[in-house]
């Protein structure tokens, strides 16, 4: 009987830590494939150009 219950137990945990995962999984392909963060990082990605520009001009200054 109590070999049962063991099993019984361990597949319940089993069960949910997999419903778990899951969920948490789908929850951040959610987050990271969402359109809004996606159109705000191509816009990000955008500046990275001046702002590289920007920090290169400041270095080639602080060296002089």
């Amino acid at each position: 009987m109590l070999v049962n219950t063991a099993n019984t137990a361990a597949i319940r945990n089993y069960l949910i830590l997999t419903l778990s995962v899951v969920m948490v999984s789908a929850g951040l392909s959610e987050l990271v494939n969402n359109p809004a963060r996606i159109a705000r990082q191509d816009r990000l990605d955008g500046y990275v150009p001046y702002v590289s520009a920007g920090l290169v001009s400041g270095a080639v200054k602080s060296v002089r």
